[in-house]
């Protein structure tokens, strides 16, 4: 970046102005609680089943819009109204070209606008409360993650550290049919304290916020959320490359198979659970009221979470 990481302003290479990076890092206890920060581009299909569970159970949440084009803003604003909770959405517009994942990430100049680096801590640079936390639009908590994260707010209270959430793909195929990959993956950093010490770096393939040495991490459960893949879209858009042969890719090769093995009617693979629901009742309504049951009865490591 053009500025020491303790320098609450960042500029960017191209001079916009209006697009410096002004940190708010808070210190006081009444800033306590998490900031949920959603960087999306066209998640209207998702933002029904995203939005509403984070809303209930973060102080505040900040969506980032990058350029979409099929009213997800607006749509994020309607779903704020409808559950009453206006006063806690706040959207924000990033205007520029993001580059992607890969190899054009990797030529990128991480103090450029393009830069996903930049973006992302353009955009966590909003939060005001004790903690950030990072949240996809295409995430959805279920009901059990929603009172672990409720929770996690008050029990944090006094602890600088880093929070990790094992999540599971669900690939979509209909509105009555999905597929729940129940394979254990890595519990990647997704919270940590709104500070000086917690920005985000440039990675090889993408950004990346790594606990600090001596950190506690607090790895909550794996029933937490699942996230949405949808069988009939472009899932990998968002990628320059996605070939993933490198062993840091493992993760996003075994996503880029089962998606494409699925896509093909290939039938169901290893560690993949085919869900169904009932006539008139959506498959990811079903999953929600299910989905603790089944991660709970699929080997993991134990979380751990702080105490009271």
């Amino acid at each position: 970046m053009a500025a020491m990481n303790g320098s609450r302003e960042w500029t960017n290479r191209e001079g916009i102005e209006e697009y410096n990076i002004r940190w708010h890092w808070l210190q006081k206890p009444s800033s306590s609680g998490f900031t949920a920060v959603l960087r999306v581009r066209d998640e209207a299909r998702s933002l029904p089943w995203v939005l509403p569970p984070i809303l209930r159970s973060v102080q505040h949440v900040i969506l980032v819009d990058n350029n979409s084009t099929d009213g997800t803003p607006e749509l994020a604003r309607q779903i704020a109204r409808n559950q009453g909770s206006e006063h806690k959405l706040e959207v924000l517009s990033y205007p520029f070209e993001v580059s992607r994942y890969g190899a054009e990430h990797l030529w990128t100049y991480p103090d450029s606008v393009h830069s996903p680096t930049y973006f992302y801590n353009w955009s966590f640079s909003h939060v005001r409360t004790r903690y950030a936390l990072k949240w996809d639009g295409d995430m959805v908590l279920s009901p059990e993650g929603e009172q672990v994260l409720r929770d996690l707010a008050w029990q944090l209270e006094g602890t600088d550290g880093a929070v990790t959430i094992p999540r599971s793909p669900v690939y979509v195929e209909s509105e009555r049919v999905a597929y729940l990959d129940t394979q254990p993956g890595a519990a990647e950093p997704w919270g940590w304290r709104n500070s000086p010490a917690y920005t985000i770096s440039k990675a090889f393939d993408w950004e990346l916020r790594l606990p600090n040495p001596g950190d506690p991490v607090f790895r909550l459960p794996n029933f937490m959320c699942f996230e949405l893949k949808w069988l009939e879209a472009d899932e990998f858009a968002h990628w320059s490359n996605a070939e993933f042969k490198t062993e840091i890719n493992a993760r996003k090769r075994r996503e880029w198979e089962l998606f494409h093995a699925l896509s093909k009617g290939a039938g169901t693979p290893e560690g993949v659970v085919r869900i169904e629901s009932s006539e008139g009742i959506h498959v990811l309504e079903h999953l929600r009221g299910i989905y603790s049951d089944i991660m709970r009865s699929t080997p993991h490591s134990s979380p751990n979470r702080p105490s009271p």
